[in-house]
């Protein structure tokens, strides 16, 4: 297993480097002008193949850097196809060499056979299954539910919070900080949530001048104090099956 652990690794950082070090941004440049034709897409291939080859150590597995080095030619390749370089393909970027190296990494280390049972390990565990739906629900019905319960206050401070806030960065903020708080409960880290508390607490100290400023600070700190209580429980219910 520890040897396993270590070619993931391996493989790991050899993407890193190739897609966050060793690619310079005239090189990212070149690539979407040029696409194809950019001599930098196939350098760049090449570097993630030699990579893979200087980590792994084994000559006997020079094909796994060929295999490395083709998926990520024809990845990036795709995603030259589209005009801009948006968060979504960036993710799915990432998600499809992510693939490519966890099927390296099961065919040298043999463990395609443990695939279907370890999947079937988490859904027949009531405590791998607590902790997903933990995750699950404060990212999605705890927001829905904060959203229902403080629809009554929206109109009111609708026009502030469009003049003064990013577009859904309110949406966001919850979505992290609920699954901070349930992380931090799940470890055992209670303290760490005062931190979290102090750190939401800034936005009270909104320019009190504004018109509508005393409301758009009283509807965050509801929409934070829900969003909190509803993952507090959620996590200390999710303690007492998964622990």
């Amino acid at each position: 297993m520890e040897n396993s652990l270590l070619v993931l690794l391996q493989l790991f950082l050899a993407h890193i480097l190739t897609d966050f070090v060793f690619q310079p941004t005239n090189w990212v440049k070149n690539k979407r002008r040029n696409k194809a034709s950019s001599v930098y897409l196939y350098i760049h291939a090449i570097i993630a193949g030699l990579l893979t080859f200087v980590f792994l150590m084994r000559l006997d597995w020079w094909y796994i850097a060929i295999f490395i080095s083709f998926t990520h030619f024809f990845t990036d390749l795709w995603k030259l196809q589209f005009s801009r370089d948006s968060l979504k393909i960036f993710m799915s970027d990432q998600i499809l060499h992510m693939f490519a190296i966890l099927f390296a990494w099961l065919y040298i280390t043999s463990n395609f056979e443990n695939v279907i049972p370890f999947l079937g390990s988490i859904f027949q565990s009531k405590e791998s299954l607590a902790i997903i739906i933990g995750y699950l629900m404060v990212i999605f019905p705890a927001g829905f539910l904060i959203g229902k319960a403080t629809l009554r206050w929206q109109s009111e401070v609708e026009d502030e919070l469009k003049k003064n806030s990013l577009d859904a960065a309110g949406r966001f903020i919850g979505i992290f900080e609920r699954i901070l708080v349930l992380t931090f409960i799940l470890t055992y880290n209670l303290s760490a949530i005062g931190f979290l508390i102090a750190a939401k607490s800034i936005l009270r100290f909104s320019d009190k001048s504004e018109t509508g400023a005393r409301k758009q600070t009283e509807y965050v700190l509801i929409g934070t104090l829900m969003s909190f209580s509803i993952t507090i429980i959620i996590g200390f219910l999710v303690r007492q099956i998964a622990f």
